[in-house]
């Protein structure tokens, strides 16, 4: 017995993916040729003449056309001539010059059967007059490509229809039997009468010679007390309308469609909303999607497509990408109503809200960041808005609730801004993005209206970017970053970035020397930078070299140390020291050449260690030919997420590394002395990761033979990584990129992949090998427990933090990152999915917990990474 509520899978296609032409097997005519009506040879004299009239091998031929919406797509495309047999067949493959994928659901081909005839009304038909036509309709009721042989009812004399009312349809008996049961449910009194639309229904059914319509019309003048009488004369006109009514199977057209291994299901690309207009671009703050209206069938039409879909009209669903977008009319009239009489706000000031109402109101001011609201809610906001001036989380809620376009409310809004309580920084950072786009509140700099003819004088009309020169001209380790930043996004020249965009930064890296240089230290600050940039031209020019390079690993090493130890180049002793790009707080005076390692990939990484003021080294690795912005965005966040979970007193060991992207094909990174769990696996048999723990961190009294500290500091840095991958969707996980320190750091590296993406099927939620679980004694034992606990306290910690994550990622959605340029309207929903605000923080953990279960005892994670280790042995 099936479980209740189980759904079987079904495999299926999109015709949006089907680039095959239409194509159609006309096969032959089948069916008894009744003679013509003498009535209809004397009405129509021509019909005589005709050549299946004359002859029984008659030189018939077939056009097909595919049509939708009452229009033709294709010109007709005919059969080629067949010699006249008295068996009238074809067998022959026609394609359209159309593709599945190009054509709407209500798509249709019109079939003409042509025959020969001495007498044409029509120059154009050259002496072709119709045997017949047939309508079929390309997909079914439910959506799907029809598909095999098909048995199509010629209508006798007429040119195919393929109009949407077509009145020659393939198929006709359904639709009889339909209206016959219908007749039916109405002589029974179960459908209500309604005499002038009965009567009008009944006349247009008899004039196609449907018996059922002149029975019910019989039947509801008859006199009630000649029952007998009245049967009779019903059955004589049953009878007669039979014999006026031709059988629907008398001539049929045989034809085949195209086979495909699946269902083949319509799919139509959905466009994104147009813009309410084309001077005033529709922002995410405007957007309120409505809920899609109910449609009342009327009798006998259950669901979309099964109204008359044998005569050829049928309910289709039409994407209007207004419906949602654009204000309705009523709505905005209520709004501006509701408003009016609370636009002079001097009773709102001393209006308070009841129980009932600031319980709504506390669920508002919970909504994440991302939310938008409904024009309910707006409308609430607004009424109590001096209420909520107390409120630091009400501030952008009020925000969205207000339209600026309105005079009267922006004057009112401005009033009440400057009333309001000061709000959080995780709050000002939401309001920074593109949601916010009126020009008095957007401060993020890509969003501030700046011409890019006025020159560079326009800088001083944006407040962020007087605030973050600033800022950055004051303090030398912001000021590096921001120089960097900027420097990258003067670089980019791709065609996603905004030739507006690039003149900006320009602009600001402009007005940031200026401001550097009228510092007190601010010409030292500058040569700094200028250093900065030569030491990268002078990485990226040996790297390149080397890149290019046919020359074994081992020579190119070689290459890499003569280079870098040559005087010339004054690598060597720098001399005085260089602040070091990736950290600032760094001091290098030298490289150290013995040390140079080129690695053996597509990009031949270079690592190399330079020595620092205060004795120790400092390696990094530098790549050439790949964009790191991605990758230090995740850093970035991470970092972030390391702070927040230590203002919690939670930490978890987090050791992310530095890294920076220099231009767009540049990057640097630090290099920490570690082993992928890859090379841990084949270097250690049994239980490996613990094993090289125990290599480098003995403990005989300890259970595991490892030092505690060690074992605590793995535990950690495992637990905070797994949490902070989930979150943020990181993917192209494999023991390769899983990196394992010494003293007992685990992290992770490369993130090519985030949002959910990954290149893999079947990939995890979540990275937790059997080998890091093994190390931390397995699934019974304590510390795997207390690992378990630490992944909880930390995502209970970022939830609670998830409002100052989301803003700084609906400030990225426009930014060139490979992920995030995908889809960048869904970038914040993916990283809001993970957070599952709407559960409270016990099913959370819970939820969690099933995710690391399921995580652990997933099978397509292995057969991934063994996949993988056979790929890099190849490649090897």
């Amino acid at each position: 017995m099936a479980e209740y509520g189980r759904i079987d899978p079904f495999s299926f296609a999109a015709s949006r993916d089907i680039e095959s032409p239409v194509s159609i097997r006309i096969i032959g005519i089948d069916g008894d040729e009744r003679p013509t009506k003498q009535s209809t040879l004397l009405e129509r004299p021509q019909v005589r003449h005709i050549g299946s009239n004359t002859s029984s091998s008659s030189e018939l031929y077939v056009t097909v056309q595919v049509w939708a919406g009452s229009k033709a797509l294709t010109v007709p495309i005919q059969t080629s001539y067949k010699p006249p047999r008295p068996e009238i067949r074809w067998n022959e493959w026609l394609r359209l010059p159309i593709s599945y994928k190009s054509i709407p659901a209500n798509s249709r081909l019109a079939i003409t059967i042509w025959d020969l005839s001495p007498d044409s009304s029509k120059a154009d038909l050259c002496h072709a007059t119709p045997f017949g036509g047939t309508t079929l309709a390309l997909f079914g009721d439910d959506n799907q490509v029809v598909r095999g042989r098909q048995k199509c009812y010629i209508h006798k004399y007429k040119n195919a229809d393929g109009t949407d009312d077509t009145t020659t349809p393939a198929v006709v008996r359904k639709e009889l039997e339909r209206m016959e049961s219908l007749f039916k449910k109405h002589e029974m009194g179960e459908i209500p009468r309604v005499d002038w639309l009965d009567q009008m229904v009944f006349r247009g059914f008899e004039k196609k010679g449907l018996h059922a319509a002149k029975l019910s019309t019989k039947l509801r003048h008859r006199d009630p007390m000649a029952n007998g009488r009245g049967n009779n004369v019903a059955h004589d006109t049953m009878d007669h309308s039979r014999e006026d009514t031709p059988d629907p199977y008398v001539c049929v057209l045989n034809v085949e469609l195209p086979r495909f291994d699946f269902p083949v299901v319509f799919a139509d690309h959905e466009y994104e909303p147009p813009p309410i207009s084309a001077l005033q671009p529709l922002s995410a703050s405007q957007i309120v999607a409505q809920r899609q209206p109910e449609v009342q069938f009327g009798p006998g039409i259950k669901a979309i497509g099964e109204s008359s879909a044998d005569f050829g009209s049928r309910l289709v669903m039409i994407y209007d990408p207004e419906v949602g977008q654009r204000d309705n009319p009523a709505e905005a009239k209520h709004r501006r109503l509701f408003r009016s009489s609370h636009r002079h706000g001097i009773l709102d000031r001393d209006l308070k809200p009841n129980a009932k109402v600031r319980d709504e109101l506390n669920v508002i001011m919970s909504y994440p960041p991302t939310h938008i609201l409904s024009p309910e809610e707006a409308d609430l906001v607004w009424k109590f808005r001096y209420h909520l001036t107390k409120d630091k989380r009400g501030l952008a809620k009020f925000v969205r609730s207000v339209n600026w376009n309105d005079q009267g409310e922006l004057k009112q809004a401005v009033q009440v801004l400057s009333r309001w309580t000061e709000i959080d920084v995780d709050d000002a950072l939401g309001m920074l993005g593109p949601s916010f786009d009126n020009p008095t509140l957007v401060q993020a700099l890509k969003y501030e209206y700046m011409s890019s003819d006025s020159g560079v004088d326009n800088i001083q009309d944006s407040p962020l970017a007087q605030f973050l020169i600033q800022r950055a001209a004051a303090n030398f380790m912001l000021g590096n970053y921001f120089h960097w930043y900027l420097m990258v996004e003067c670089d980019d020249y791709s065609p996603e970035q905004d030739v507006r965009n690039r003149e900006i930064y320009r602009k600001v890296a402009y007005e940031f020397m200026t401001e550097l240089v009228k510092q007190p230290d601010g010409n030292e600050s500058r040569k700094t930078l200028l250093r900065q940039a030569e030491l990268l031209a002078i990485l990226s020019r040996i790297a390149n070299d080397i890149k290019l390079s046919s020359e074994s690993i081992a020579k190119k090493t070689d290459r890499v140390k003569a280079f870098l130890g040559d005087p010339k180049n004054e690598l060597m002793s720098i001399d005085p020291p260089l602040a070091m790009p990736l950290d600032p707080s760094i001091k290098i005076i030298g490289v150290i050449p013995d040390q140079v390692t080129v690695f053996k990939s597509s990009l031949n990484p270079i690592k190399c260690t330079f020595k620092t003021t205060t004795g120790s080294q400092y390696p990094i690795i530098f790549k050439l030919g790949d964009d790191l912005r991605q990758d230090q965005l995740v850093i970035q966040i991470i970092t972030l997420m390391d702070e927040l979970l230590q203002k919690e007193n939670l930490d978890l060991k987090l050791s992310p590394y530095k890294i920076l992207a220099t231009s767009t094909t540049a990057g640097a990174s630090q290099f920490v002395q570690s082993q992928s769990l890859s090379s841990i696996v084949n270097k250690f048999k049994n239980n490996p990761a613990l094993a090289y723990l125990k290599h480098h961190n003995p403990d005989d009294r300890q259970p595991l033979g490892v030092r505690q500290d060690t074992l605590d500091t793995y535990v950690k840095s495992c637990a905070g990584y797994c949490v902070i991958t989930y979150i943020l969707g990181v993917g192209d996980r494999h023991l390769d990129n899983l990196l394992l320190a010494p003293d007992g750091h685990f992290f992770h590296a490369d993130f090519g992949y985030i949002l959910g993406r990954d290149p893999k099927p079947f990939a995890p939620l979540m990275k937790l090998s059997k080998e890091m679980v093994d190390c931390m004694g397995g699934v019974q034992s304590e510390h795997y427990r207390q690992f378990k606990q630490y992944c909880f306290l930390a995502y209970t910690a970022l939830r609670k933090s998830s409002n100052l994550i989301l803003n700084l990622f609906s400030l990225m959605v426009h930014a060139n990152i490979p992920d995030i340029r995908l889809e960048p309207d869904k970038a914040v929903s993916k990283v809001r999915e993970r957070f599952h605000l709407e559960m409270g923080e016990e099913e959370a953990i819970r939820y969690f917990e099933r995710v690391i279960e399921d995580t652990l005892t997933a099978f397509a994670p292995v057969v991934i990474d063994k996949l993988h280790e056979w790929a890099q042995a190849l490649r090897a």
